[in-house]
């Protein structure tokens, strides 16, 4: 629901931190459609089909519950303090009160001329959690004030279109492309009412969104930095490679993985657009040389950059070689090489100066953890790599695989967590054996969290744990397996 004051402001929220999809984004208040909604009166809905019917009474049900803003005919004859109490019972889990017989008590109902229709955008299918969502433009009615309560949502702010658009082009609000083409929109226009053309045809706006199917084909989550997702030949439980694109009149294309012909096709269908618009890409470069990141590379015909490390277990040409602290001059603020080894011996990074936004590679992924997989993966140094990233005082990650993280910091604090307590299961492990014991003997007892199916790959970052607490001296390695060091007990 795009809530709008007469003055052209807007109602903008946060979400919450902890949710799982689009944690610590900007947005608009929204949710999903209830199986009550059906039941919700509604009127003025004839040209409504039997799928939007309910979108809208939920529409009207959610801006209540999340704004507190009763957006019907009549709403001033409901008191404050019951607002308050049947709000609460809303949101209560599992809730407490229907939103539809609330209305009928009151004689009130849905006016759905209230809520024009503003769009409609599915999630594209790389991201893990996926949503067919309308959206509807609500006029602030009279009297009417939004309150936003923690919970879901972090804070919320009547703002002008233009200075959200500001603020998401300084790096400090992420935006999906639904958010940003709706901003952009209704800054474009003379009215809210204006905007609506533009709203329900984001193909026909003069910035021209690439669309299929209400998928858009291209996501810049900030400006200067643009997502393509691409199917790969990579590990579960990932599917996609997230392919970015950083820059504004010159593009680096970061980590063009595909190796399938019709993935790459639709790279190379993103990059004309946006070299007929004036953004022309410059060079590839690649976080590492793992298959599911090198795979397109060459066929875009660009110059390659790279580590040292990883040209040289490469079978093509790199180009330019990117030291420690090496810088790309390109979009608002510009681009500096980390070197952060760990997942592979040359594995880089990328820091945005200003926002913080840190291209991640494999470091990090947006959903579970990553593999460190011996003798190119090396666990001491992917913990160093880790301690070095959260001294850069890292904003939003953009991991290879799965969705953005906008809490860098507490993501990277999490993993080091994670990976320091399963040492301490690792250590548990060996302590239980009488001799010395193989990585595939020790996996059910240190990966209890882990299926069975997928057990080898456990295994491999469990043999990076071994070999770091032999370093440490706490273990002690056996031929293939490995035992105990004496006066190296796990704490209780």
């Amino acid at each position: 629901m795009v809530l709008v004051r007469e003055d052209g402001r807007l109602l903008w929220v946060r979400r919450g931190e902890q949710l799982r999809f689009s944690a610590g984004f900007y947005a608009f208040p929204g949710g999903g459609v209830d199986v009550e909604d059906a039941g919700v009166p509604l009127r003025n809905g004839e040209s409504l089909d039997a799928a939007e019917a309910p979108c809208v009474a939920a529409a009207a049900r959610e801006l209540f519950e999340e704004t507190g803003v009763l957006a019907v005919p009549g709403a001033e004859r409901v008191s404050r303090a019951e607002r308050k109490e049947i709000r609460e019972a809303l949101l209560a889990r599992p809730p407490t009160a229907s939103f539809g017989d609330f209305l009928k008590r009151h004689g009130l109902h849905v006016d759905a001329r209230q809520f024009a229709r503003a769009g409609r955008w599915v999630t594209p299918q790389a991201l893990p959690i996926r949503f067919d969502a309308r959206f509807y433009l609500v006029e602030l009615p009279a009297a009417e004030e939004a309150e936003i309560w923690p919970g879901e949502l972090t804070m919320g702010e009547w703002i002008q279109p233009a200075e959200a658009l500001r603020r998401w082009e300084s790096g400090a609000a992420l935006l999906h492309p639904p958010a940003w083409h709706t901003l952009k929109s209704l800054a474009h226009a003379r009215s809210p009412r204006g905007a609506l053309p533009l709203l329900t045809a984001p193909e026909k706006a003069p910035w021209a969104l690439p669309m299929q199917e209400h998928i858009v084909q291209r996501i810049e989550f900030q400006r200067g930095l643009l997502l393509v997702p691409l199917r790969t030949p990579t590990l579960p439980p990932a599917t996609h490679t997230n392919c970015f694109l950083l820059g504004d009149d010159k593009l680096w294309v970061v980590d063009p993985g595909s190796p399938w012909p019709e993935e790459q096709a639709i790279l190379k269908d993103t990059l004309d657009r946006l070299t007929a618009e004036g953004r022309k890409p410059v060079g590839v470069l690649l976080t590492h040389h793992h298959v599911d990141h090198v795979g397109g590379a060459q066929v875009l015909g660009l110059p390659i950059a790279a580590s040292a490390q990883t040209a040289a277990l490469l079978d093509f040409k790199v180009d330019r070689v990117l030291e420690d602290g090496d810088r790309l001059e390109v979009g608002p603020r510009g681009w500096r090489a980390l070197h952060l080894p760990g997942h592979t011996r040359g594995h880089l990074c990328l820091i945005e100066d200003g926002s913080g936004a840190v291209i991640a590679g494999d470091l990090v992924a947006g959903v579970g953890t990553v593999i460190i997989d011996p003798p190119e993966g090396d666990m001491a140094e992917y913990l160093a790599s880790l301690d070095r990233l959260l001294g850069e005082k890292p904003g939003a990650i953009f991991p290879a695989h799965g969705p953005v993280v906008p809490g860098g910091a507490l993501k990277l604090e999490q993993y080091r967590a994670h990976r320091l307590e399963r040492e301490g299961l690792v250590l548990a492990a060996l302590a239980k054996q009488t001799g010395p014991a193989s990585p595939a003997q020790l996996v059910p007892a240190a990966y209890p969290d882990v299926k069975p199916a997928l057990y080898p790959y456990a295994e491999r970052s469990l043999l990076a744990h071994l070999y770091k607490l032999v370093a440490d001296g706490r273990a002690v390695q056996v031929g293939e397996s490995f035992r105990l060091q004496a006066g190296s007990a796990p704490e209780a």
